[in-house]
């Protein structure tokens, strides 16, 4: 068997599932402390340390101009890019770039009995940063899915770090950028890159928030920065969860898994099935379909070390375990999908019925594949207009509302001890002489 099986029938089921999601949620010591390291030298010594750092990286000299594209770079990369990648990544920010825009920014206010104006306003933000990986793989859908949603928010200035000194450069991430108004393209990686947006130096400007995904160093960096930026989420490796029976073929769910798995070793596979021979059969075609993988090596540790096959009969118990889960993706395949979908309280996108496979939701489906991980769709969402939006509110107090509503405000600041507070309401009471 490839994935290990879990039987719910059995009492330590639960245990066994708890310590496998566990296990994927712990930062290293040795992480941390090289990643603290990193942005104390940035934060101190600008582009000097960020240079530095490169440098021990690429093992080549670096200059100033060496960490970002200039135009006649961009230029270059795109006319390598060739002209059917082209026309589907301007499929996929189209598609994309209108269901976003489906998103509604809402500004409101109202006048109440008392005479008072209250409401909020929405603005975007100023500045973003957006983190594109560039290590195992660099992928133009990642520029796509943190930039379309800032652009419909209206966000001014959209920076983008991507990992590629000394490396082969993607024309394609190149394309995509340029097709989402990215103002400059750094080519600095890693946590110096979140530092860099983070606190800003002469060379790459301090951002209002970083977006997108990376290693566990990129990762634990943007938690390290975050109340200096904002930023999306503290993304763990990426995951999925299959509920599937007999009424699809098991070698399109084994195809699913791999798609996943073939992302990171870290990444996690999940299977859920009424059916105990079914699971047999998708392993089966697992090993057959792994054979002729490119990234087989990748896949094989992924799913050895975090795959799991989960044998349930029951209808609620599987959407208990779903919802304990709170998959990134959440796939359901099956003949009770109506019923499984109303009991899912816990997941980041849903792909429902067999023609949804998660890869679609990668590229080009419409809504976003930036998702919430390792747990966190029990209280969080997956990126949209709204994150990159700041919402203000507008508070006119009118004479008649402060007359009627100021003694209220003055007994619960002066029964909070916060005298100064009740002072300056008195003061607007006090009848002038």
């Amino acid at each position: 068997m490839i994935m290990k099986t879990i039987n719910f029938a059995n009492k330590n089921s639960l245990k066994i599932l708890n310590q496998s999601l566990n296990s994927r949620r712990i930062t290293k010591k040795k992480t941390k402390s090289i990643v603290e390291k990193i942005l104390y030298q940035i934060k101190s010594g600008g582009d000097q340390s960020l240079i530095k750092i490169e440098q021990r990286f690429t093992k080549k000299k670096i200059r100033n101009k060496d960490l970002f594209f200039s135009k006649n770079e961009i230029r270059k990369y795109i006319k390598l890019l060739d002209t059917r990648t082209r026309r589907d990544i301007d499929l996929a920010f189209e598609r994309v770039f209108k269901f976003h825009k489906k998103q509604k920014i809402y500004n409101f206010s109202f006048k109440d009995q008392l005479d008072n104006k209250l409401g909020y306003r929405s603005m975007p933000i100023q500045t973003l940063g957006i983190y594109v990986p560039g290590g195992k793989a660099s992928y133009p859908s990642s520029v796509i899915m943190n930039c379309v949603p800032a652009l419909v928010a209206k966000v001014e200035n959209i920076y983008m770090c991507f990992p590629c000194l000394g490396k082969e450069v993607n024309p394609a991430v190149i394309y995509a950028a340029t097709k989402c108004k990215v103002k400059k393209i750094f080519k600095i990686g890693g946590a110096q890159a979140i530092g860099a947006m983070a606190y800003g130096t002469k060379i790459v400007p301090k951002v209002d928030k970083i977006v997108g995904p990376g290693n566990e160093f990129v990762t634990y960096a943007k938690k390290e920065v975050f109340g200096e930026v904002g930023i999306d989420n503290i993304a763990g490796p990426s995951e999925v969860t299959i509920v599937a029976d007999t009424s699809v073929n098991p070698s399109w769910i084994a195809a699913d898994l791999i798609a996943q798995a073939e992302h990171d070793e870290n990444s996690q596979c999940i299977l859920i099935s009424p059916n105990e021979n079914f699971i047999k059969q998708v392993n089966r075609e697992i090993k057959l379909q792994l054979f002729t993988l490119p990234k087989r090596n990748i896949a094989e540790k992924s799913l050895y070390k975090n795959g799991l096959a989960i044998y349930s009969k029951s209808l609620k118990q599987i959407a208990d375990i779903i919802n304990l889960i709170a998959p990134e993706h959440l796939e359901l395949v099956s003949k009770n999908n109506n019923k499984l979908v109303s009991l899912v309280k816990n997941a980041g996108s849903i792909f429902l019925d067999k023609y949804s496979p998660e890869a679609m939701g990668d590229y080009l489906a419409g809504p976003n594949h930036v998702l919430p991980t390792s747990g966190s769709a029990k209280y969080s969402s997956g990126l949209s207009v709204l994150d990159f939006i700041k919402r203000q509110s507008i508070i006119k107090i009118s004479k008649r509302g402060i007359e009627r509503l100021g003694s209220s405000v003055i007994n619960l600041a002066n029964f909070e001890n916060l005298q100064g507070h009740a002072n300056s309401i008195k003061k607007r009471l006090e009848k002038r002489k």
